[in-house]
């Protein structure tokens, strides 16, 4: 009777094994992309906060305003002037996206500011956004399975405090 039993135990053993190392890596892939993902988000808020502080942003032509290279650098890598390593690897300015966002008086919801000439920000926008619309992709690993990566969009809206 107690062979059987060892028997029965190593069988059900050998059944229960794979499912519980599943369990396991897929706990870890969980714990890996919620860890990025708080460490991506960070990252835009770092670089939404350096430069709603910052003053004489030029709202009119981001992509080239100093304030805005300099906040994006900080965020990659923890200095204004870029010549800290990279805090995440693969993360790249070109993946940062920094808008000004104006409320509308008559609706009371936050969009784009400017027109199409750009006395753009004749007034001074109420917030920045900055943002990953392209997403930074991670990939997921489990063992015997190809999967397609996640492309993880973080965003944050900061209330701009500098001056124009």
């Amino acid at each position: 009777m107690m062979r059987r039993t060892a028997g029965n135990m190593a069988l059900e053993a050998i059944l229960w094994i794979p499912i519980v190392v599943m369990l396991i890596v897929m706990i870890v892939q969980l714990g890996k992309i919620t860890y990025l993902y708080y460490s991506l988000r960070k990252a835009v808020y770092t670089a939404a906060r350096y430069l709603s502080l910052q003053q004489g942003v030029n709202f009119c032509d981001l992509a080239d305003d100093p304030n805005v290279t300099a906040a994006i650098q900080l965020a990659i890598s923890g200095t204004t002037d870029g010549s800290g390593t990279p805090l995440i690897t693969n993360l790249t300015p070109d993946m940062f996206q920094v808008t000004a966002q104006c409320v509308d008086p008559s609706s009371g919801v936050a969009g784009a500011c400017g027109n199409s000439a750009c006395p753009a920000i004749a007034q001074r926008p109420d917030y920045i956004m900055v943002s990953m619309p392209s997403g930074y992709l991670f990939q997921l690993r489990f063992p015997g399975l190809t999967l397609q990566p996640i492309a993880l969009r973080p965003y944050v809206l900061v209330p701009f405090g500098g001056t124009t």
